[in-house]
């Protein structure tokens, strides 16, 4: 890969400098906040050298792997080249309009996610120092020791600082000032005062010691980016440059002694009561069902919702008992199922992904692994299920227990060793031999080989040409409107085709039609999706609208039950798109889900309607 090439096709196809208004990365992917998300083309972005998937959401996400940062470095030279027209351009350009769900959650990646680096430092010293400490290398009394192992524990210790920052820096108010507000929540003198029993104003403030803790940090800036914008809007310009600091920091850190502080407190302490109850009540089962459901996790970036619960859990406990042991079975599952189809197949361009994939996945990185080998094959992506169900089953009931915040693999095993739980490294390790070996045999025994595939597509192909109409069944639109590229929909798991391959379609009317001959085999109970089998055997999957299931079957009339046989242009489904598009993204989706056994070719049209024909789906084989 060439990193200058890669990175300035990168943003010519983001949208350019202009369309970028913040970039950042995390272990395998750039994250673009863009200006205008349409302006971002994902088709051209995929097929970028070294690009192994684009994701959009509340942010653009180009999937790199492991040669992330080299690309992050060559892409921020080319922002800074440009930076003073990028953010002149940036305060002139409308703000996209995104939903609640969408920018809450970018909001919480965007604080927590940078913490995870120094946290995982921090925790990983203080992991191998207990290590040499059990192996008799270092004395845990001696001063040496404790000097190192009190660096380690800095970052959770000074957490609310680091989470004024990241926080500040998300809203764009000064961070310092931030820094400061929370600074005065954790100063020594202060924290000795409130011990004692103190007042403000006549009022009691709670004896509270916020070292470790992330809400009540969270909740003052908020709080003071308020204030922030406010008295500069309204301070006159000679004495902004105090007067604002200054007020920002007595109203904030008082509200925060009395109120916010507090508040926090009680939620993280309550957080943390909650899942205990949980795992309590359910245990080995939830670490289990977590790790097998990972795969698809990881794939959609759903992921990323755990981190805010693990580093209030860390920061909270001192300890992680889900996540974290369910993302060890998933890591070496996915490394196991890698190294297996790296053995069996004979493309050597597969081969060399899986090769490089499953080593990133043994220490702890998967997301080269499910994009450059496992989502492209349902088969393996069953396997990796298949190991990471078994391997945190056996995780769940032995009850492993994570001290550090990283990714869990074979170079970082340390975090799972504790003085107080002699056999809790001994646990995750057999659970990783586990997780590894069930989906290197499961992957072994049900993987295709991607050439084989290749081949057998190449040559359907070739006898498509010479018979059409033998070979292929033709899939009519199933709804009068606009047709789009499914890759661009707003919803990852259809979007990157997990699911399977098919059309988007953003209706005009509401009614769906049987696109082809075929038995209606399945009825969502909220009425919004549907399969049908065709009589060739391909299944169907039409889902209306992204999100709909939320009506709970409201605005959807079905016009047939399940064993129903249906001819093409047979009325399926009616539905209030009006009603549906005060809510919700009306755009329809229509995939053929048994992907392993069919392959798919779409026509580029545009404007559909029922006589249209959208696809040709072909049995692999013939």
């Amino acid at each position: 890969m060439s990193y200058k090439q890669t990175a300035a096709e990168v943003l010519k196809y983001v949208g350019g400098n202009e369309n970028v208004s913040h970039l950042e990365h995390c272990s395998t992917r750039l994250r673009f906040s863009l200006n205008d998300n349409s302006k971002a083309n994902v088709d051209q972005l995929k097929k970028i050298p070294g690009v192994m998937a684009v994701k959009m959401n509340a942010q653009c996400q180009v999937v790199i792997g492991n040669e992330v940062v080299e690309v992050y470095d060559e892409v921020k030279k080319l922002l800074v080249t440009n930076e003073g027209a990028t953010n002149a351009n940036s305060q002139h350009k409308p703000k996209q309009k995104q939903k609640i769900g969408s920018v809450i959650l970018d909001f919480v990646v965007g604080i927590f996610q940078p913490l995870v680096p120094a946290i995982a430092g921090g925790g990983i010293l203080k992991s191998l120092l207990l290590l040499l400490s059990v192996m008799g290398v270092m004395d845990p009394a001696g001063q040496t020791y404790q000097i190192l192992n009190m660096i380690g524990d800095a970052p959770l210790y000074f957490l609310p600082l680091l989470v004024a920052v990241t926080t500040a820096n998300k809203l764009k108010v000064n961070s310092l000032v931030a820094l400061s507000a929370v600074g005065a929540l954790v100063l020594p003198n202060m924290a000795a005062m409130i011990g004692e029993g103190a007042q403000l104003f006549s009022f009691n403030i709670e004896n509270i010691a916020y070292t470790y803790q992330v809400f009540p940090a969270i909740l003052t800036i908020l709080f003071y980016a308020q204030v922030e914008k406010l008295f500069t809007k309204i301070s006159p310009k000679p004495i902004r440059i105090f007067f604002v600091p200054m007020i920002s920091l007595l109203i904030t850190v008082p509200i925060a002694l009395l109120v916010l502080g507090p508040i926090g407190f009680t939620f993280g302490q309550g957080l943390s009561a909650v899942i205990l109850a949980i795992f309590d009540k359910v245990g080995w089962i939830a670490v289990a069902l977590l790790a097998t459901v990972l795969p698809l996790m990881v794939a959609t970036g759903m992921h990323k919702a755990m981190v805010p619960y693990a580093v209030t859990t860390m920061s909270e406990l001192g300890k992680e008992i889900l996540y974290l042991p369910a993302s060890l079975a998933h890591n070496l599952a996915e490394s196991g199922a890698c190294f297996a189809v790296a053995i069996r197949t004979k493309d050597k361009v597969l081969k060399s992904t899986a090769i490089s994939a499953g080593i990133s996945a043994l220490f702890g990185i998967t997301e080269p692994a499910l994009y450059g080998v496992t989502i492209q094959n349902k088969k393996v992506l069953s396997s990796v299920m298949i190991g990471s169900f078994v391997g945190g089953t056996f995780i769940g009931i032995a009850g492993l227990q994570a001290f550090v915040l990283v990714g869990p693999g074979l170079a970082s095993l340390s975090m799972f060793i504790s003085e107080e739980l002699p056999n809790n490294i001994i646990n995750a390790i057999i659970g990783l031999v586990i997780s590894f070996g069930v989906a290197f045999v499961a992957a072994f025994l049900l993987g295709k080989d991607k050439s084989a595939d290749k081949k057998v597509a190449e040559d359907q192909q070739d006898q498509v040409t010479k018979n059409h109409s033998k070979l292929e069944s033709e899939f009519k639109s199933p709804l009068v409107g606009k047709m789009v590229n499914l890759s661009d929909v707003n919803d990852e798991v259809f979007s990157s085709k997990v699911m399977g391959d098919g059309i988007a379609i953003i209706p005009s009317k509401g009614e769906l039609y049987a696109p082809t001959d075929g038995k209606i085999e399945m009825i969502f109970e909220t009425n919004h999706a549907l399969g049908l089998t065709t009589d060739q055997g391909a299944q169907i999957l039409f889902h209306v609208g992204l999100n709909t299931v939320q009506l709970a079957g409201k605005y959807f009339e079905p016009q047939v039950k399940v064993g129903d046989e249906v001819k093409t242009g047979d009325l399926l489904l009616k539905f209030d798109l009006e009603k549906i598009k005060e809510e919700f993204d009306p755009v329809t989706i229509a995939v053929v889900t048994s992907k392993e056994n069919y392959t798919v070719k779409v026509a580029d049209i545009k404007q559909v309607e029922p006589k249209d024909t959208l696809m040709y789906i072909s049995a692999l084989g013939y």
